[in-house]
């Protein structure tokens, strides 16, 4: 089975605010395979077997409002 991608809206307004979202995730390599953030359009779509709690709870820390979209088709 492929792995999901989840779709997140992520409150970043400049590239540091996205680097600090790719760091918090590559913190869970073995379980992330791949992060894309779409900065322009303030949403991040994170590759993982890990459930959407989990990725949710992972990129609030950075301290950024974040919301769960949902699967990406």
């Amino acid at each position: 089975m492929a792995t999901p991608t989840h779709e997140f809206n992520v409150e970043m307004s400049c590239t540091g605010c996205s680097g600090a979202v790719e760091r918090v995730l590559s913190k869970l390599k073995e379980k992330v395979k791949r992060v894309e953030v779409d900065l322009i359009n303030k949403k991040v779509f994170v590759t993982s077997s890990l459930s959407s709690d989990e990725l949710l709870e992972t990129i609030k820390k950075t301290g950024k409002e974040t919301n769960y979209v949902g699967l990406k088709a």
